[in-house]
């Protein structure tokens, strides 16, 4: 089984986001969730997941590039915070959201049922996985004036109404204090496709500073981040 444009119409979608897809396939890849997998054996692609790998780099470069020429005054922390705010979960999934991106997704029927087309996690990685594709389909100047459009244009809205959630302080601390940045790591997973729990444990350098469990990796990054927030202030 092969998924073509003849099951999904993208034709919304592309008028939309302002790109005419040259290979289509790498559009519907962008919304393969790894649990359809699971129920269509037959089908011969992979899961959105390297898209949304790639996507998050390129999301990061390009909020990155903009922030530093738009504020030049602005210090290194108060720029991490900024992006942070443009690249969290919180805010591409209402994007995604603004996008109608969860009636696209190909998912299992578990993921169905637990209601995935409206998961701000999934949504905000197929939002990842969408900025992959434009940037292989495209190249990086037409992606960077797709987030233009959906992202810098109205940046200073999009941070002044973000919540800072536990990564994000933790980001900024350690920037402040030790002009790092934490790496997350998946330490571990169980359960099935449509109720699996994660660990995450979050380090500076080799250090560990706290763990986190979650149903989703971003949950359990973020209690990672709070017990590691907590062992700091004592």
């Amino acid at each position: 089984m092969i998924i073509s444009k003849s099951q999904t119409d993208w034709t919304k979608l592309q008028q939309t986001i302002g790109i005419k897809f040259i290979n289509i396939d790498l559009l519907n890849n962008a919304f393969v969730h790894r649990s359809y997998l699971n129920e269509h054996k037959n089908y011969k692609g992979n899961s959105n997941e390297r898209l949304e790998f790639l996507g998050d780099s390129v999301l990061s470069l390009v909020v990155s590039i903009y922030l530093y020429k738009r504020l030049p005054k602005s210090t290194e922390g108060e720029l991490t915070m900024l992006r942070a705010s443009l690249v969290r979960t919180e805010t591409l999934s209402k994007l995604a959201l603004s996008l109608n991106l969860g009636t696209y997704l190909y998912l299992s029927k578990g993921e169905e049922e637990s209601n995935g087309r409206n998961s701000r996690s999934i949504l905000a990685n197929t939002f990842e996985a969408l900025i992959g594709a434009i940037y292989l389909d495209q190249g990086l100047l037409k992606t960077q004036k797709v987030l233009e459009k959906l992202i810098l244009k109205k940046w200073e809205t999009l941070t002044k109404t973000a919540v800072f959630d536990n990564k994000s302080k933790l980001q900024e601390v350690l920037q402040r204090k030790y002009h790092k940045s934490p790496n997350y790591k998946l330490l571990t997973s169980w359960g099935p496709d449509h109720a699996r729990e994660f660990r995450i444990g979050v380090y500076l350098d080799t250090k560990l500073l706290g763990k986190g469990i979650g149903k989703n990796k971003q949950e359990a990054a973020q209690n990672a981040a709070k017990e590691a927030l907590s062992g700091l202030k004592t």
